[in-house]
């Protein structure tokens, strides 16, 4: 049930539908994909990151996200249906 607590947030599930979409992106890529304040999207990250959903990976100031490898595959694949339904909306985020 926690997943979909946690993915019931718009802002997060489109998050994580473009970490999906993506692999690795910035906390920069994800605000600017999102429109949502920098402020915002790191309150979202620290979420996902406490619920096991992403990790990061810092490189100087610059911090990296991306899935978790470690997430169960039941979780993985309820990311995976979703990122199916929702992948053209996720790409046209991420091309503006």
């Amino acid at each position: 049930i926690q997943l979909f607590k946690t993915l019931c947030d718009e802002t997060r599930l489109a998050i994580v539908m473009l970490l999906r979409e993506a692999g690795e992106l910035c906390v920069c890529g994800l605000c600017a994909a999102t429109t949502e304040s920098q402020p915002k999207v790191s309150r979202h990250m620290a979420l996902l990151r406490e619920s096991g959903l992403v990790i990061d990976r810092r490189e100087g100031k610059w911090v990296h996200y991306r899935l978790s490898p470690n997430m169960p595959a039941w979780a993985a694949a309820v990311i995976d249906t979703s990122w199916n339904c929702l992948r053209e909306e996720t790409r046209m985020k991420l091309k503006n």
